[in-house]
């Protein structure tokens, strides 16, 4: 992200987000930034939709300081996420009108932003907005991973654990790297899982997987009418062969009596197998 100058204007403080710039008018840098901006939220909404609070937003200025308003220095992290806050549209995230910083903060990095990310940032969301977690990644390099943790006020590295994850703790969600296919473009993502491994799903994939659902819904229930029918089959195939050797018999002499103790037909049934 960049700065932005404002304008000296009469604006009293502290401001509020209707009063303060919400957009630089500068877009992401390449097309993959974006898309992978649009994977770490669109894969995060459906989860924080089963919460009655939080919020997510990416590429959007934080207001952290009335200093920060003064000194015309406007910054917003690429994705963060907050829990414990209203669900509701945001134009900034002005942390003395929600009452905290954002809970976790992942900048993506670029040949242009990558030291101010790793330094000048890091320190900010350390010192200044004390997010609990800081993670970066460079979509064209994703070896380039990493993670922090907020430790007595000082960041420290997030260990990836045995299933090469970086575990949010804040969202008890992991981060890993997913090579696939996103928005056509095949390369390595970075991507939400919960800690038993399972992918956040994008919303194509929602409805892919709803599709594939309801198509194996649709064979299971084919298979079970053709195994019903071919019972039914047996079975009137079996009844078919029984009365025949009760029609035989009856020919042979028995009586009524003991052709049905020994087929299990009823004797009225039987009797009408011998007209």
């Amino acid at each position: 992200m960049t700065e932005i100058i404002l304008a000296e204007t009469s604006v009293k403080l502290p401001p509020t987000q209707a009063e303060l710039p919400c957009d630089d008018g500068i877009p992401m840098e390449t097309q993959r930034h974006k898309y992978q901006m649009d994977m770490l939220i669109d894969t995060l909404l459906p989860w924080l939709a089963q919460r009655s609070d939080g919020y997510v937003g990416g590429n959007m200025f934080v207001y952290f300081s009335l200093a920060q308003v003064k000194n015309q220095d406007f910054r917003g992290p690429d994705f963060f996420a907050v829990l414990g806050v209203p669900k509701k549209e945001r134009l900034s995230w002005v942390v003395w009108e929600e009452g905290k910083s954002p809970d976790v903060v992942i900048e993506l990095l670029s040949e242009s932003t990558a030291a101010q990310d790793k330094n000048e940032k890091k320190l900010i969301y350390q010192n200044s907005l004390r997010v609990p977690e800081y993670f970066w990644f460079d979509p064209f390099n994703p070896q380039d991973l990493a993670g922090f943790y907020l430790n007595h006020g000082v960041y420290q590295p997030i260990t990836q654990n045995a299933e090469n994850q970086l575990v949010s703790q804040s969202l008890g969600l992991a981060l890993v790297r997913w090579q696939g296919n996103y928005k056509g473009v095949e390369t390595t993502w970075l991507r939400w899982a919960n800690l038993e491994g399972e992918l956040l799903l994008t919303p194509q994939e929602m409805v892919d997987e709803e599709r594939r659902n309801a198509d194996q819904a649709r064979q299971q229930a084919d298979q079970a009418r053709q195994q019903a029918d071919q019972a039914q089959q047996r079975a009137d195939q079996a009844e078919s062969q029984l009365r025949e050797v009760a029609v035989n018999l009856l020919q042979g002499g028995m009586s009524l009596e003991q052709v049905a103790r020994l087929t299990g037909l009823a004797e009225s049934e039987i009797e009408k197998l011998s007209n």
